[in-house]
This record gives structure tokens, sequence and C-alpha cells, in this order.
């Protein structure tokens, strides 16, 4: 165990209120002078036995120790990582074990954390960035590994500690939340469950299909995990951050947090407001939003138009054709002329899928779903446009092999599921690699946080998704399909934070919202900063493609560094331009690429209205 890392008796307080938290002796722990008799052993023996019938096997463990939950934060140097120098002294792995239930004392079942950090030097530094990818079900510790030592090195000199957790019951988390044994088994019903409103001949029939779908799937995984649905909203998992910070030993969290984690760490906030330290939102969502059962849904559709039209088909009119594969090679080229040709390619695909004789897959369909799929993914990231351009000038001219090939999927149903793993996939000491996805994680803290919603009938579910597509044709089917299988969630939650988010903070957040973002619009930020005040945040508008603030700006990245390093926030609201602009003219294939164009503001002047080309 690094040095720094034990703090006593130090865990958070399972308070009965949310605004009161303090300090304790961990659920189960305080009263450790009780004699027990041998009858009073005999019956905690026969509850035991009981509980583990109940919770079955997948669900918890106590992982060889007999004192659950833990107050120690378990790090080690890890494994030589592929990517990586081998020297491992900046890489700790562990786990750190927080209770099942913090509003119940008595329950001493616990989940544990999967923890990767990176060291930045020798000894632990003064504060820990805690990151979240987002979600929910994003992996952090899978987050850390990729981008780690470059946070620590872009916003603090390499002087402070960056640490990834897996949310409990995310990838490596235990116990890890699949309902599914292989994920064959959830792959083959996708095709089916997942079709979209616009090639389904009775649309409220395919819902009444899905919905005993989902039956299916809440059933197995309530078979599989007892009563531990009830302890995946978003509330606990910010308790579980809390958790991580106590075993720090850092008095306020500081923190990276993006998409969905803009919601969790904005609950967090509200939590534990005097333990706020320097947290960082980056594409913000207004959380209460999610208290509406369609609510996580239906807010994402805000901008998707507008990052397709004036950022993807935009952007390809004023790079050219050397640089965007779907520009005219002669003549002028016009947003409408590209959306025209879009549409036709897409209309062709709704009245039937392409075959594709792939040379790898064999066989194959290129159908709408998932052509849609690749655009929205790809607004996502505006590195991707040269690649979705040619994919379309492809589709154009009938060849869908790199449509499929984008839609990555592929499966050997032969091959090991170890086979071919890198250092990073091994798991460590009290770590376990899972065998499957976590998707239906996703769905119930999703489905925790909306739970007590007004519930509606199959008619209102099918004018919502009417709506939804209509609203938007790319992302409008994949966000419904987020949020209906709320409709027969049962498992009731045991805490959801039904609180104002205008608490006194410690220090304030800054909140980042895009202009342009896909999945969380710049409205959402604007809402969080009104909600919360002048003193509680600062507001960072990022004019910039994608989602996040993927889209480099020195002048954001320069905002963020003075929060993380000195502590230093902007005095008001601010507004930073991307650096570079999509489709790169040195390379039109180099679709990771970036490079310098046009100023910024000449493209978000007339983002109130329509871009002008």
């Amino acid at each position: 165990m690094l040095p720094g890392y034990s703090l006593g008796n130090s865990m958070p307080e399972c308070g009965e209120k949310i605004e009161r938290h303090q300090d304790v002796a961990p659920p189960g722990q305080a009263d450790t002078k009780a004699k027990q008799t041998s009858a009073g052993f005999v019956k905690w023996l026969l509850a035991a036995l009981l509980l583990y019938y109940i919770c079955t096997s997948h669900a918890f463990k106590d992982h060889g120790r007999s004192d659950l939950p833990t107050k120690n934060l378990h790090l080690k140097p890890c494994f030589p990582h592929a990517g990586h120098n081998k020297n491992t002294t900046h890489w700790k792995c562990g786990y750190l074990d927080v209770p099942l239930d913090y509003t119940n004392t008595s329950d001493r079942r616990s989940v544990r954390l999967a923890v990767v950090m990176y060291q930045a030097r020798k000894s632990k530094s003064e504060r820990t960035i805690i990151v979240n990818p987002g979600g929910p079900g994003g992996s952090g510790t899978s987050y850390v590994w990729r981008a780690g030592e470059t946070l620590s090195s872009r916003y603090t000199d390499g002087t402070l500690d960056v640490l990834g957790f897996d949310p409990r019951g995310v990838n490596m988390s235990a116990p890890h939340w699949s309902c599914y044994d292989h994920d064959a088994y959830r792959d083959r019903w996708a095709a089916i469950v997942g079709q979209f409103r616009e090639t389904t001949k009775d649309p409220e029939e395919h819902l009444r299909l899905q919905a005993s779908y989902y039956d299916a799937m809440w059933e197995s995984c309530q078979n599989r995990f007892g009563d531990h649905g009830r302890f995946l909203s978003t509330a606990f998992v910010a308790r579980d951050i809390d958790s991580l910070r106590a075993a720090l030993g850092e008095e306020e969290l500081t923190a990276y947090m993006v998409s969905y984690g803009t919601g969790l760490g904005s609950t967090y906030a509200q939590m534990f407001s005097e333990r706020v330290g320097r947290l960082l939102l980056d594409g913000c969502e207004f959380v209460m939003d999610h208290r509406r059962i369609e609510g996580f849904g239906t807010v994402a559709l805000d901008n998707i138009t507008d990052a397709f039209h004036d950022g993807f088909l935009g952007e390809c009119a004023r790079a050219g054709p050397k640089a965007c594969a779907l520009a005219e090679p002669s003549g002028p080229t016009t947003i409408d002329g590209l959306q025209h040709r879009v549409s036709k390619v897409l209309d062709k695909l709704l009245q039937a899928p392409m075959a594709v004789a792939h040379p790898k897959m064999g066989p194959s369909l290129v159908r709408y779903e998932g052509v849609i799929d690749n655009v929205y993914s790809a607004l996502y990231n505006s590195a991707s446009w040269p690649r979705l351009a040619r994919m379309f000038s492809q589709l154009e001219e009938g060849n869908g092999t790199l449509a499929l090939e984008m839609v990555g999927w592929a499966y050997d149903p032969a091959s090991d599921h170890h086979e071919g793993e890198t250092d990073n996939t091994r798991g460590w000491k009290g770590v376990d690699v899972p065998k499957t996805a976590s998707e239906e994680l996703t769905l119930a803290v999703i489905c925790s946080d909306s739970y007590d919603d007004e519930r509606h009938d199959l008619a209102w579910w099918n004018e919502l998704q009417a709506n939804m597509t209509s609203t938007s044709w790319i992302g409008g089917n994949s966000r419904f399909s987020d949020v209906f299988p709320c409709w027969h969630y049962a498992t009731k939650p045991a805490e959801v934070y039904r609180g104002g988010f205008d608490h006194e903070l410690r220090n304030p957040l800054l909140l980042i919202g895009e202009t342009y973002d896909p999945a969380t619009p710049l409205q959402s930020a604007k809402r969080l900063h009104a909600a919360m005040g002048y003193s509680n945040s600062r507001l960072l508008i990022h004019h910039g493609y994608g989602h996040s603030s993927r889209d480099r700006s020195e002048c954001t990245e320069t905002i963020k560094r003075n929060i993380l390093l000195h502590g230093k926030w902007p005095e008001d609201t601010t507004e930073c331009f991307a650096d570079t602009k999509p489709y790169p003219l040195e390379d039109a294939h180099a679709s990771e690429e970036r490079f310098g164009t046009a100023e910024w503001k000449e493209t978000v002047m007339m983002k109130n209205g329509r871009m002008i080309l």
C-alpha cells in the first residue's frame, strides 16, 4: 500500500438526510465489542446462508474477508502495460470496497470498485484528479490507462495523480452487472429489438415485442442479482466517489467528469457541498431532466440536426473535394446539395438493405439502422467526418464495404475470450476481468434515476417515439431505446437525489457546454448554471464540434489548467473557440489528424439562425 492512503477509521456516514455527511466508522463495525452467544452465531449463520441463496453467486462476495466493508484503498504497482513504458513506477492498480447500501448501516454487504491510478511522482500528490468518462457505465480504469498520463501532464505539469474507477456494476468492479453469460446471447436479439421505427411496418406492435424482451431482461437481472439493482442510482455512485476521496486522505474532491459524469458531478456537489474542490464538468447535462422517465432521451436531441447540417455537411462544403470525399469534384458544393444526396442514399436503404460480399466478414447486409448509427457516432468526434464522408460517397456508388466495417461488429465463436489479451486486460489481485459487457447496467441506472416519475401506457410511448424520431432522424431511435426499457422497470432504488441544485458550495464548478454537442446541448449547461448561480458555478461556452470539448481549444485548455493546477476560476462566463476545423486538407484520408482553418467565430456568428455559405 502506498504511504498516505490509509485513513484510520474515516469513511462516509450513511446519514438519513442527504444534506448531513460526516466521516465515521464503516457500517457494521461501530460496535466491535459486542459479544455473540453461540445461539446468536447460529442465527447469524442461517441468515447468511439464506442471503446467499437469495442473492445467488453472481451478486455479492466477501473476497476472503470477514470485516466488510474495508476503509482502505488497496493499491499496488500494476503489471507492465503494453501501451506504456515497462517501468511500473507510475501505474498503480487496486480496489476499494464500499458499502452496497449506504442508507442501511445494518447491511454489511459491499461492492468492490476497481481502481487504476497514474501516480505522477514517487509519492502521492497533494490532490488527486478523479475522472469519470460518462455513460452511465463508462469505465474509469480504461480511461486512465488511455489518458491519465496526458491529463496529468497537460493540466498539472505532471504534478497531480489521476485516478479512474469502474463505477459499481461496471467492467472490472464486482459484482459485474451483466444479465447474460455471453455477449453473443445479447447480440442475437440486438437486430430484432433495435429495429428502427422507420423500418417497422407496425411501430406499436414492435413496441410490444420490445417490451416483452425488456420484461425478460429485467427478470433475468433480478434472478442473478437479487436486490442489487436497488443500489445503482447516481446518488450511490456519488457516495462511492466520496468514499474514494476519503480513502485518498483528501479534504476536498478534485475531479474531471465528462457527459453523464457531469450529472454525477453536479449531484455529488449538492450531496457533499462542503467537499467540493476543483471540479470540471465537461459536456454538461442538466441532471434534473433525468427525473422524468423520458428525460435522458429527449433532451439530447436538441443539437443533433445542427451538428449534422452545419457541421458534417457545412464543413464538407467549405473544405471542398480535396478534403471531403462527398463534395462535388467539379462545380460548387452546397449544403442543400449534399443533404439531397445523403437523403437519396438513406431512402434506398429504407427500401432494402444493401448486399455486401465482404472479403473478411463474408456475406453481409448494410442496413439503414447501421448507417444511421454510424452517423450519430461520428457526430461525437469531428475527426471521424472524413471517413464518414467516404462512406456516403461509396454507398452512393453501390459500395457498402466501408459502411459495414464502420459498424464495427465482429464475432468469432471459436475464439477464447482471453485469447490475445494485452497486459491491461488481465486484471490484478482482487480484481477479475469480466467475460461480458455490462450494457444492462446503463439502463438500470437510467431507470433508477427516473423511477418515481409518472407511469404511462403504450399509446404514450408510441407517441413519444414518433415525436423523438420526427425531431431527430439521426438520434431519435437510439435515444428512445435508452428510456423505453424503463416502462416496466420495477426495482425501486434505495436512494435517489431529489434535492435542489442551489446549495452553497465550497468552490464553484466549471460547467463546459459546447455549441454543437450532439449528446449534451449547450442549453443544458446554461440551465445548470442558472440553477446553481454565479457563486457556485462558472460557465464556459466552447464553440466546437463533437461531444464535450473534444475539438481542442487553447483557450479552453488554459482555463482547465488554471483551475486544476492553480485553483483559479474565470471571473465570469467565458467563450472559447476551437483551434481547428474538420476535414484536413493535407490528407483527406487521415481522419485522426487536425489542421488550422478559418476562425471559428465565422462559423458560430449565425448559430442562432443558420450558417450561410
